[in-house]
Parts: C-alpha cells; sequence; structure tokens
C-alpha cells in the first residue's frame, strides 16, 4: 500500500483544485437554514421562566411546530454572558464541546427586574449590563448603560433541528410529525435530510438533520475582525449569497487567497470594534459552522438648532451576524468588553492564555521535506555556522520515519539518532520530527496493533476501524477525542517507548485536520464514529486540539513535568494556544502570499494563538532570491519563525543564493535574535495578561478610526512597528504612523516622524521599515550566538525612545527559558524601567521574582534627547555613583552609553545632566 501514499504526493503538487472543496451551494445544512428560517418564527414563553443557582431558564417555542426549546441565560463574572439553547426533550444528548473551556465558568446572579409587558430584563448586579428579553418575536438586547450594544434573533433566523427517529424505524404518526418539522415537502435530495451526496461520497445521517443557526446585530459596529482561518483580510468582508466564511478544517494544499473558504483550523470567534467599545462572540460549536456577515448603515434624520432649518443626516452601522452550524446545541457566550484588552482578557478566561513557549522555540527554525539523512542534517547544521547565521531547530518531515511509521526512524539514513541529536546538543540546538494522527496498517508495526487491540481507532459507520489512505498508504486514525486514547498516545513519547529519542527532540502535528486523500474533501466522513458513539461531524473542527493536547502532555509527562514542551500543529480549535503553535499551512512561494500572511497572522493572534508564523520563503515553489529576502525580514519580526520548503523544490538554506543575499538573509535573522528579550517579554504577557504578541494597529490605538482597515504593517507589542516589503522592485513605501502628539524612530537610522499620518520610507533590499514607538524602552542582546543556548549570560541593551514629555517606560522578564520553574518556584526575573526628569531607573516589576541573573546591561541607547548632557553618572542600590563615558549625535538626537556594566537584577539608576 505504500504505492497509494506515494501516489498522493504528485497529485498534491497540481494547486487547489475547488472542485474538491464544497462551496456553500453544495452544503445542505446551509441550503435549509436558507430556505427553511424564513418560515421559523418563535416565541419565548416568559410565563415558564424559573431562576436556577446560576442560570435562568425559559421556554422557547416554533410558531409552526409549537415544538418547544430550552433557553439558559447565564452571567459569568468579568462581564461575559452566555446563551444556551437546546432540546428540552431530544430522543438523546446532543453533542456539547468538551475540554476548551479551562474550568466551569464562575458565574454572576442574574437579577430579575420588570419589563414592559411581554419583557424580562436580567441585570448582572453592578446595573451597567441588562439583558432585555422580548416574548414576540424572541429576541433578546444586551444593553450596556442604555445603549444596545448587541441584539439577539432580530432578524428572526433562529433555527432548531430536532433530533428524529429514522425513518425506516417511524409509525405512520411520527411520519407526520416529522413533516410538520422540517417542511419535508421540499425536495428530500436538495435538502440533504437523511442522505447527502457530493461527488461519489454519500454522507447517511443517522440522526438526520441536526442543523442549528442564530443571528446577532452589532449595533454601531462596522469593523469586524476574527473567525480563523482564511486566507483573507484581516477586516471581515460582507458575504453574499452562497458566500459565507467556512470553518471546516480542512487540507487544502497551495490554499487560494482572497477566499473564504475553510482551510486548516477554526476559531469560531470574532471581535467587533468601533470607537469606545470592542465586543466578543465566541460560538462554541465544533461541527462544520458558517459565519454570514453584513454590514449595513441605517440613516436617521435629525434638526440641527443652529442656522438655518435643514435636516442632517446622521448614519448608524450595524452590523448582522448569522452562524450556522451542521450539528450540536448553540452555545454562545457574549464578552461585552469594553476595551479591546477586558474582550482579550474575557476569551482567554473561558479558553486558557498562550502557553508560556520555551525560548529556543522563539529563535529561528530550519525546516525541509525532507532533509535526506544524518549526513545532510549535519551538513545544514554545520552551514549555519560556517556563515555565521544563529539558528536553533533543525525539523525532520516524514521520511525520517521508517516507511512512514511515526515513532520510528528509516535505519538506513538514520541509523543513529541520538548521536545525530547529540551534535545538535552539544552546539545548544534542538531537532523536530513530524508525528502525523493516522497510523500504518501494519500487523508488524507496534503502535498500530496496540492502537487495534485497545479499541483506540476511529471507526466507520458499520463498527469496523476505520481505514483510509494517507502518506503510509492504508491507515487508521487515532481517536484524540478519547481520553484513553491521548493517554496512551502521551506515553508513546517517553524515552523507553520512542526509541532514538532524547530530551532535545519535540514535535511537530501535521495532517490533523483530518487529512485523508481519497476521503470526502480529503478528509474523514462525516457519519465516522467516536469514542462516546458520537459523529465525526458533531466534532470535525476539534479532532486536531485533541492531537495537539495530547502531544503536549506527553513531552511534559517526559520531564516528569519539569521541562516545557514545544508543539506546532497544523490544525486548531478555539483554546489550542495553551498547547503550543500553529502556522499558515502550505502556502505558496509568491510575493501575494507573503502579503496575506500578515492579515492571517494578525487575525490567529486577536483570536488567542498569539504564538504563530507562516512558512519563510512559501512551501511551494521556488523564491527568487528578492522574494525570499524579503520573506525572512517579514517573519524575523513574526512570532514563530520558521523557514520551510516542499520536498520538489530547489534547496534554498540561506546561504544557497550568492553572497550578497546571504549577508542580507544572515542580518535579518540576527536582529531576530537581538530582539529575544523583548520577544520572550511579549510572550510572558500573552500567558499572564493574554496580550497578543503580534497585533494589528486598531489594538494598540482604539481610538483612531484609520487604524480600523490597516493589515499591511502591525505592532510587535506596544513599542514597535513593523512595515513589511511585500512587493518586487519596491524602493518606496507608505507607512501609517498613529497619534499625532507620539514620535516614530527608525530603527536602524533613528530618523524620527510625528505621527498621525503616512510618511513615504525609501527602501533598499537591506531595509525593513520598523520603527520604535516614543515613550518606550526596548531590551535587546547585544552579542548574537550560534542559537539562544549560547546567550543565556550574554549582555543586554537598552534603546530608550524618548516622548515628547521626556519620558519612556519599558519592562524585561527574565527565567530560565525552559523548565516550569517560574511557575512552581517563582523562578524569575521581572525588571520594569523608566525614565523620567531625565533619569532612566530599574528597578523590581513583580516581588514574587526569585531568578537570579549574572546579565548586565551593557549598553543604553537614547532616542530623541534633544541637548548634549554635560554629564551622565549611574547610581546603584549600594549608594556608588560612578561616571560614565557617553557619544552625543545631534543630529540624530541620540545619546549612546557603552561599556556599562549594570546587573539587570538589581536597582540601579542613570542620571543624565
Amino acid at each position: 500500500m505504500e504505492a497509494a501514499g506515494e501516489e498522493e504526493i504528485s497529485v498534491e503538487e497540481e494547486a487547489v483544485d475547488k472542485n474538491v472543496f464544497r462551496d456553500c451551494s453544495k452544503i445542505a445544512f446551509y441550503r435549509r437554514q436558507k430556505q427553511l428560517s424564513k418560515n421559523s418564527t418563535y416565541w419565548a414563553l416568559l410565563d415558564s421562566v424559573t431562576t436556577e443557582k446560576d442560570s435562568t431558564r425559559f421556554q422557547i417555542i416554533n410558531e409552526a411546530t409549537k415544538v418547544p426549546l430550552l433557553a439558559e441565560v447565564y452571567g459569568i463574572e468579568r462581564n461575559i454572558f452566555r446563551l444556551k439553547i437546546n432540546e428540552e426533550t431530544p430522543l438523546k444528548p446532543r453533542y456539547e464541546v468538551p475540554d476548551v473551556l479551562i474550568s466551569k465558568p464562575k458565574t454572576v446572579r442574574l437579577i430579575s427586574c420588570s419589563g414592559d409587558k411581554g419583557s424580562l430584563i436580567l441585570e448582572d448586579g453592578k446595573g451597567d449590563l441588562k439583558c432585555h428579553i422580548t416574548e414576540n418575536p424572541f429576541k433578546i438586547d444586551l444593553v450596556s448603560e442604555k445603549e444596545v450594544v448587541m441584539s439577539i434573533n432580530s432578524q428572526g433566523k433562529l433555527f432548531f433541528e430536532h433530533l428524529q427517529i429514522p425513518p425506516k424505524q417511524r409509525t405512520t404518526k411520527e411520519n407526520e410529525e416529522s413533516a410538520s418539522i422540517n417542511t419535508s415537502q421540499e425536495n428530500q435530495e436538495d435538502l440533504g435530510l437523511w442522505e447527502e451526496k457530493f461527488g461519489s461520497f454519500v454522507d447517511v445521517k443517522a440522526n438526520g438533520p441536526t442543523s442549528v443557526g442564530l443571528d446577532f446585530s452589532l449595533h454601531g459596529f462596522e469593523h469586524l475582525y476574527g473567525i480563523p482561518q482564511h486566507a483573507e483580510s484581516h477586516q471581515l468582508k460582507n458575504t453574499g449569497d452562497g458566500d459565507a466564511y467556512r470553518l471546516y478544517n480542512l487540507d487544502v494544499y497551495g490554499y487560494k487567497i482572497h477566499d473564504k473558504m475553510g482551510i486548516y483550523g477554526s476559531v469560531p470567534y470574532l471581535l467587533a470594534h468601533k470607537l469606545g467599545r470592542t465586543i466578543g462572540i465566541f460560538w462554541l460549536n465544533a461541527s462544520e459552522t458558517l459565519v454570514e456577515i453584513n454590514t449595513q448603515p441605517s440613516v436617521e434624520y435629525t434638526w440641527t438648532q443652529v442656522g438655518p432649518a435643514a435636516a442632517k443626516q446622521k448614519v448608524i452601522s450595524r452590523t448582522d451576524v448569522c452562524w450556522i452550524s451542521e450539528s450540536g446545541i448553540i452555545d454562545v457566550f457574549l464578552l461585552t468588553g469594553p476595551t479591546p484588552s477586558d474582550v482579550f482578557k474575557q476569551y482567554s478566561y473561558l479558553t486558557g492564555t498562550q502557553a508560556m513557549p520555551p525560548l529556543f522555540s522563539l529563535g529561528y527554525h530550519q525546516c525541509r521535506w525532507n532533509y535526506e539523512d544524518e549526513q545532510d542534517v549535519k551538513a545544514v547544521d554545520a552551514g549555519f555556522d560556517e556563515h555565521d547565521i544563529p539558528y536553533d531547530v533543525i525539523w525532520l518531515d516524514i521520511e525520517h520515519t521508517e516507511g512512514k511509521r511515526y515513532f520510528t526512524w528509516d535505519k538506513k539514513r538514520f541509523a543513529n539518532p541520538e548521536r545525530m541529536q547529540e551534535l545538535l546538543g552539544s552546539k545548544k540546538r534542538k531537532l523536530v520530527v513530524i508525528s502525523d494522527p493516522h497510523i500504518k496498517i501494519d500487523p508488524d508495526y507496534s503502535v498500530y496493533t496496540k492502537a487495534k487491540e485497545q479499541g483506540f481507532f476511529v471507526r466507520n459507520r458499520e463498527g469496523s476501524d476505520f481505514e483510509g489512505v494517507c502518506w503510509p498508504g492504508l491507515s487508521s486514525y487515532l481517536d484524540f477525542t478519547n481520553s484513553k486514547v491521548r493517554e496512551w498516545y502521551s506515553g508513546l513519547f517517553a524515552f523507553p517507548a520512542y526509541q532514538g529519542s532524547t530530551d532535545i527532540l519535540f514535535i511537530w502535528n501535521d495532517m490533523n485536520e483530518p487529512s485523508v486523500f481519497r476521503g470526502p474533501e480529503l478528509t474523514l466522513q462525516k457519519n465516522a464514529i467516536h469514542h462516546g458513539n458520537w459523529e465525526h461531524r458533531e466534532l470535525h473542527n476539534i479532532y486536531g486540539f485533541y492531537q495537539q493536547m495530547a502531544t503536549a502532555e506527553g513531552l511534559i509527562q517526559r520531564s516528569k513535568g519539569k521541562e516545557r514542551p514545544f508543539v506546532l500543529s497544523r490544525s486548531f480549535f478555539a483554546g489550542s494556544q495553551k498547547y503550543g503553535a500553529v502556522w499558515t499551512g502550505d502556502n505558496t512561494a509568491e510575493w501575494s502570499y507573503l502579503k496575506i500572511s500578515i492579515p492571517m497572522l494578525l487575525t490567529l493572534s486577536i483570536t488567542g494563538i498569539s504564538f504563530c508564523g507562516a512558512d519563510v520563503g512559501g512551501f511551494i515553489g521556488n523564491p527568487d532570491a528578492e522574494l525570499l529576502v524579503r520573506w525572512y525580514q517579514a517573519g524575523a519580526y513574526q512570532p514563530f519563525f520558521r523557514g520551510h520548503a516542499n520536498m520538489n523544490t530547489k534547496r534554498r538554506e540561506p546561504w544557497l543564493f550568492g553572497e550578497e543575499y546571504t549577508k542580507l538573509i544572515r542580518e535579518a535573522i540576527r536582529e531576530r535574535y537581538t530582539l529575544l528579550p523583548y520577544l520572550y517579554s511579549l510572550f510572558y504577557h500573552a500567558h499572564v495578561a493574554s496580550e497578543p504578541v503580534m497585533r494589528p494597529l486598531w489594538i494598540e490605538f482604539p481610538d483612531e478610526l484609520e487604524t480600523f482597515g490597516v493589515e499591511d504593517e502591525y505592532m510587535l507589542g506596544s513599542a514597535l512597528l513593523v512595515h513589511p516589503v511585500t512587493e518586487p522592485k519596491t524602493t518606496m513605501v507608505d507607512v501609517f504612523l498613529p497619534r499625532s502628539n507620539e514620535i516614530w524612530y527608525h530603527s536602524k537610522t533613528f530618523a524620527h516622524w510625528r505621527g498621525g499620518c503616512t510618511v513615504k520610507i525609501p527602501v533598499a533590499l537591506n531595509t525593513i521599515p520598523v520603527f520604535q514607538r516614543s515613550g518606550s524602552v526596548v531590551p535587546i542582546k547585544t552579542t548574537i550566538g550560534k542559537s539562544t543556548g549560547w546567550m543565556t549570560d550574554s549582555s543586554f541593551g537598552l534603546r530608550v525612545a524618548v516622548s515628547t514629555e521626556g519620558s519612556a517606560v519599558g519592562e524585561l522578564y527574565l527565567d530560565d527559558g525552559h523548565s516550569f520553574q517560574y511557575l512552581h518556584q517563582n523562578q524569575f526575573l521581572h525588571r520594569k524601567f523608566s525614565f523620567c526628569s531625565s533619569v532612566l531607573i530599574n528597578s523590581c516589576a513583580d516581588e514574587r521574582g526569585r531568578y537570579l541573573s549574572k546579565c548586565v546591561v551593557e549598553q543604553i541607547l537614547f532616542l530623541g534627547l534633544k541637548k548634549k548632557p554635560s554629564s551622565v553618572t549611574t547610581h546603584s542600590s549600594d549608594g556608588k555613583d560612578q561616571p560614565v563615558a557617553f557619544m552625543y549625535c545631534a543630529k540624530t538626537s541620540t545619546l549612546n552609553l557603552e561599556k556599562l556594566s549594570l546587573n539587570i537584577g538589581c536597582d540601579w539608576e542613570v542620571h543624565i545632566k
């Protein structure tokens, strides 16, 4: 069966064939809701209201069918509301997504207030947020400070298909009742009630039609973001008929850009922003989901009081969002903000924050499908040293295994994997290898036989193990939704179980949408069966999430709980941030893919997944030298930084394009290593405070309308603005610099501009426009090593960009970079830098920290000092004052202090007179 897998390689080399994947018109539950929701009106029966310990419950009834639903409204701490709608008496339980919420959210008792006749008002106790429920037709208004922020079901698109007895098992009476529920006079084949065809595949639905849908009107909002993953703009676009955003995890090789089709991952969470408010909607459903968006201005007329009487037109925007899912229940969290930061915290309170990564994983990663053998790995590793380019990790794809059997090594090409890892480890570097969810069907392969014995594979609808074709040929797929399977899989990473692995080996989960070469849309049949007798359709989008969870847990167990894992996953769901990193999948070596990677990463970042990146250079095809250099420059300022290439591409290690280009790539990668202290500190804030590492401008400048649609530049933290060059032969770029009362300093030339405008910046191939924001302090490393491991004790520098008021603030987070000691033993150092009244102060930002560091601040560069000082002195905590030699440049208004020796972990001051 090996040939079947190999055959697929050549098939994949073609650009994405849209005929392999469904558009909305071919999705039956979407067609049903579009056709039938017009006849679906619901009432809330407010005389049925009951107040439980943690929720308010009432019935909703369909006007035509009279079949009741149960609605539950929860107040959750941190200004979150939760709405659940389920069948009151389903034939059997409907799927509710487990394991994504980090714990049961703590509820806040909602107080019932008297409303108008036919309405109910629920308050959160503080009185500033109210839930106004209208009886007929059913509608909920979310009110904040007397303003309706959001309306639910104001468009009347609530849709809920009830579980039914299969037609063959029904009595005559039950058939009549079913007809009234589903208006089955419509063409059965078109509506796909019990069976749905796509190409040669037939999806037989044991539970019949089970889709749900609900609309939300966002008042005053016209800028929406989120719902990754799509190769689309950062700001969500209006959808037309048959053009909804699709959330369905698929292996789409060479995906089309500016397209709303689903690709590798799904986060059913969007944010809406306007001047003065940010809100979020988190739709907790793991089945295939479609999202329609329609922004429209509504016009009001008011009379002006000044001058001649005239009608003045006032435009108030409203965006309607409709969520449509194939199955499950309606379970939605309304995040009321009001600031972007509040919404990030509300979402992470539910789903968790970004895992704190090991420091090495923020370095540069070198990957290819596939490095040929141990000698190839050794040669590539030596090439980085020979060309003085730092890197931290080399990767091995599927060819390193014995016939695509994961947890094995090809005996000829990787005969001594421990020795190979020992070589890498001696240079303080790491190895990442791939582990996919499909397991080769082979009675001599112990991973397969043990999983089969214990019933650990996904089953087909007849009850046998599902068998599908993937890289190894005929394969079965581990059922990661089963906690016992996850526990067993985690154990496979233990050193005795995974022969040839060492503590420098980390993991890449690929193909985990899951990818099935001869399946419908190259994935599992929806009627495949998982643990608990759940159909795959219920939980498709969470499958990869579970594999990454099990892998991360396996690496932690391997170290007996001491070491942080690193796991990269191609497929993801809400909450995947807790387990590692993701990337944008099989992109193409074209300028347009470099350009679209920025909004794709921004969208991931604001939906909780800070540790994200795009394959540098493009996975498919051969970039020319200019594109490769520009991609390295962009990647150096993005959270996950990996060069990767397809096996059919030309080799493209950084030194293969001639010395001129080697030098440019070296500079980009070295700049990444220079910025590691700043980047690591940003990840700490993502971990403890839910702040994205890579941020769209509107996050950092929420009161500036001009920033709301910007997606060709971004903030790295709050201090650096990055505008990658994404067009060939560019000599000038237009950079928007926000905030008119701030100054922006070019990171290399130190030229400066006042914000609030677009400036033209000349660029050569050796420049990427990066600007430091006035009022910020950025910590850097002044010496670059072969990898992050060589830089533990190397000295720091500070770049202090002075504001117009003469001040600046910044911070540094430091720990051992690899263990959980920061969490369990307070082994961390958190320092605050503040510059005010010509004094720079290094002080403790968190007294709990106990980490000792030998590192010193060796250099401090001040940007924006208007006059040359007469003297500079340091004042340490032991009371000693030391004069400091300095260099001042009047042309650039910079003051440079060098050869300092100020311990990073001690309090000290620098006085400028």
